[in-house]
């Protein structure tokens, strides 16, 4: 229908503008040609689940030593893990390092631009593969990450969250995308920028909002529907990943092989849910190819 065309034409003209305004400057954004698609799959890599200020100077500490994915490949995969730091969730080092071995390898040091090429690269799954296609070439593709699924929950449907994600998300954006590339690329980031700083999860500033005339749940009186949480784990003093921490802590600081007594003590400090929870983190993190067992000690791979 024509009236809801020109709605959507007027939501990506004043998002884009918006953007255009009050984007955050950040190293790995840029057009195509402006910006290294490495550097773009790297962010993306150490994005997932980590907030943008955790992870800006660990990117750039990451892209000045490894400006390219030849570069990652030539060293050690306990250098990766190592130079990750506490970014938490290490074995994305691991899956990075092993993507731009394959890069480099397979694809003459080239980021592929293709989503199944993309695909198949350890660590990289759907949202990663638009992303990289969307963000470093300029290919139009719907990106939808926790931010953009938030702010079409409210635009669109007039929810106050949006819920556990589902197969309509990447719908609802394509809905929305701008039919031009350069614009649809743009639109992707403002989205996610403005669930990011503005349309955020528990004190969303709509005052401040580009989209507020249009917006669904602003129209409906910020009715409080949001669709039920799935229960989680709450973080706790000994939980496993805590654990765990603890002992990639100590190898990540350590020049020799770590006797398995010292990772053992070290998983142990600062309290444990039982007396073989140690034992179990650290033969998990050999499982996970994050350390490895040399003569009973230990070492990044």
């Amino acid at each position: 229908m024509a009236g809801e065309a020109e709605r959507r034409h007027e939501i990506h003209r004043a998002l884009n503008a918006w953007f255009a305004r009050q984007a955050r400057e950040l190293p790995w954004r840029g057009a195509p040609g402006e910006v290294e698609p490495w550097f773009v799959l790297v962010s993306e890599f150490m994005l997932q689940q980590t907030q943008v200020e955790r992870v800006l100077p660990r990117f750039l500490e990451w892209v000045e030593r490894w400006p390219h994915p030849s570069a990652l490949a030539a060293d050690a995969p306990g250098e990766a893990v190592r130079a990750w730091g506490r970014l938490g969730y290490p074995r994305r080092a691991l899956w990075l390092h092993r993507a731009a071995t394959e890069i480099a390898q397979d694809h003459g040091d080239i980021v592929p631009r293709d989503i199944e090429t993309l695909l198949g690269l350890t660590g990289v799954g759907p949202y990663t593969a638009r992303a990289v296609t969307a963000f470093a070439y300029g290919e139009r593709h719907p990106v939808v990450d926790t931010n953009t699924r938030r702010v079409i929950a409210r635009l669109v449907h007039g929810l106050a969250a949006a819920g556990p994600p589902r197969t309509g998300d990447l719908d609802d954006m394509a809905e929305l995308l701008p039919e031009r590339p350069e614009d649809a690329r743009v639109f992707n980031a403002a989205a996610m920028e403005l669930g990011a700083v503005v349309c955020t999860a528990r004190a969303p500033r709509c005052g401040a909002c580009p989209l507020a005339q249009w917006c669904e749940w602003r129209g409906a009186g910020y009715p409080d529907n949001a669709p039920a949480r799935r229960p989680t784990q709450a973080a706790f003093a000994g939980s496993d990943r805590q654990v765990r921490g603890r002992i990639m802590a100590l190898l990540r600081g350590a020049t020799e092989p770590v006797p398995r007594s010292a990772a053992i003590a070290a998983a142990a400090e600062g309290g444990v849910r039982d007396e073989a929870q140690p034992v179990r983190a650290l033969d998990s993190l050999v499982a996970d190819g994050l350390l490895i067992e040399v003569d009973g000690d230990y070492r990044l791979p």
